[in-house]
């Protein structure tokens, strides 16, 4: 595949036509048509549906345009970088978050981003599927947990905790002998097996094991959150998400899981250089937390 015709194909998805396309590139517009020509002769497939007033990609098209943009960013990218001999952050930056650590940390983190590097048009999209970078057309994932996946590269950038909080009111379990566990009415997640038990540890007790009784079931950790700050029941929740309501006294604070730390993870596809706005993200990110792992105020 001749990278110049992909690279002028390109052009003209990414501005709307070859008449825009050869205003911003300084081309003519004969050129641009005939290198794109040129690109679908040897694909042997349409890309751009002719005849129409505005520019239309054919399905094809649509489909090598949202595969290759991204990667024909970075090789611009780093023809630059070596040219100048640095890498300067620029172009668009998209990454993919989990809804609670995008509305709890990303919108600071965003904004420091913004003020440090201008010239970098940064999107944070919050959604709590699971997403593919080089498919969903992100330069960077973030992903709680992440199994391991030979296609994605990255770092833990970040530890938390999960804690069992509960409304103020709420009288906190019982400890109970010989291993016994302690009923809870609970607000838990839609997806949260029956007979899950938490295992607490608390400050003035060992292992606690208590056995959530939901009373309510939510699609969303913001929604678990909020319904206990109503007075709902308790709940098994970031410290992350909660910490601020610990401390102003919206939430009690019963004990931490006794699991493991959560893990908080950059991702990307393996296939792509690692480029300078990514790394200035990144680095933006992790002085964020420079012990790796969320703090409050002691609990």
């Amino acid at each position: 595949m001749d990278i110049q015709a992909l690279s002028d194909f390109d052009l003209v998805a990414a501005h709307g036509g070859f008449g825009r396309a050869a205003r911003v590139s300084g081309r003519s517009k004969a050129t641009l048509s005939r290198r794109v020509a040129e690109l679908e002769e040897s694909l042997g497939v349409r890309l751009i549906e002719r005849g129409s007033q505005t520019l239309r990609l054919t399905e094809e098209g649509r489909a090598l345009h949202e595969r290759t943009h991204g990667l024909l960013s970075e090789i611009t990218e780093a023809g630059e970088a070596v040219v100048l001999g640095a890498s300067t952050p620029k172009g668009r930056l998209r990454v993919s978050a989990p809804v609670v650590f995008a509305h709890v940390a990303l919108p600071r983190i965003g904004a420091r981003f913004a003020l440090a590097y201008p010239d970098v048009q940064l999107e944070i999209v919050a959604e709590d599927r699971k997403v593919d970078p080089v498919e969903d057309g992100y330069d960077l994932i973030i992903r709680i947990d992440p199994s391991p996946d030979e296609r994605l590269v990255g770092r833990r950038f970040l530890n938390d905790q999960r804690l069992i909080v509960a409304p103020p009111g709420m009288a906190p379990p019982t400890p109970v002998v010989d291993g016994d566990d302690s009923a809870v009415t609970a607000v838990v997640l839609s997806a949260t097996p029956p007979g899950t038990l938490w295992r607490m540890t608390s400050r003035t007790e060992a292992e606690i094991v208590l056995r959530p009784d939901p009373i309510l079931r939510l699609s969303s950790l913001l929604m678990v959150r909020d319904a206990v700050v109503a007075g709902a029941g308790a709940a098994l929740l970031p410290k992350l998400l909660v910490a601020d309501d610990i401390e102003s006294g919206r939430l009690a604070y019963w004990g931490t899981h006794a699991g493991p730390t959560v893990e908080i993870w950059a991702l990307q596809s393996s296939r792509r250089l690692i480029g300078a706005k990514v790394r200035a993200f990144l680095e933006v990110v992790e002085k964020a937390f420079p012990e790796k792992r969320f703090d409050a105020k002691p609990i």
